[in-house]
């Protein structure tokens, strides 16, 4: 009996080793696949921003779709943009005709006035002829009165008359109609008028006639 025992003994110490290896290596098998799990169930940094780059280009695709224009918009933007240049368009038009209104209105003022600057020259001719000794009758100084009322009117209008003796000639200004060589006179001085010059507003109605030294 003593011997069966000695017999058993490396027979079961062969089966421990057996068993000890076998669930060392079921330890081992289930470590990797543990191992192999997580690995992928937690991908890399650089797959999770490509997946979450996928994402967003798939919902930025419907916005952009959203963002095409609807017809009605179209129409509404057409029609401002027409109402706008309407408006412009009629702006100029107003501009362009107050100007055009204004310029006819200079126009026949100044025809006006090129009629009733002779009445002015003879109010001033027959104040020249006056005797001295009749200068203060009641006569004459009721037509200085009405003479001076209306250089009143005109000067409120706009008229003025164009300073001509003592200045030098201006083309734009003076008609000379006579030249005299004279020491005593600056050059192109204008020495003489023989009619008066007036202007309306910034715009010459009629020339001042002069004599013109040197």
């Amino acid at each position: 009996m003593a011997k069966k025992k000695k017999n058993e003994s490396p027979e079961k110490e062969v089966k421990d080793t057996k068993k000890a290896k076998t669930a060392e290596e079921k330890e081992n098998v289930e470590e990797t696949a543990e191992n192999t799990k997580d690995t992928i169930e937690e991908p890399s940094e650089s797959v999770q921003e490509e997946d979450i780059k996928d994402e967003e280009t798939k919902e930025d695709q419907p916005k952009k779709k959203k963002e095409k224009k609807d017809p009605k918009d179209e129409k509404i933007e057409e029609l401002t943009d027409r109402v706008k240049r309407s408006m412009a368009e009629f702006e100029n038009f107003r501009k362009r005709t107050e100007k055009e209104k204004s310029q006819m209105f200079e126009t026949g003022a100044k025809s006006i006035v090129e009629k009733v600057l002779p009445v002015v020259d003879s109010f001033e001719r027959a104040f020249d002829s006056v005797p001295e000794e009749e200068e203060e009758s009641p006569f004459v100084d009721g037509m200085k009165k009405i003479f001076k009322q209306l250089t009143t009117v005109l000067d409120e209008a706009g008229v003025t008359a164009i300073e001509a003796l003592g200045k030098e000639f201006d083309p734009e200004l003076h008609n000379a109609v006579m030249h005299v060589d004279d020491d005593n006179y600056g050059e192109n001085e204008v020495i003489e008028e023989f009619q008066k010059g007036y202007m309306y507003r910034d715009s010459v109605v009629r020339h001042s006639m002069v004599k013109v030294a040197n």
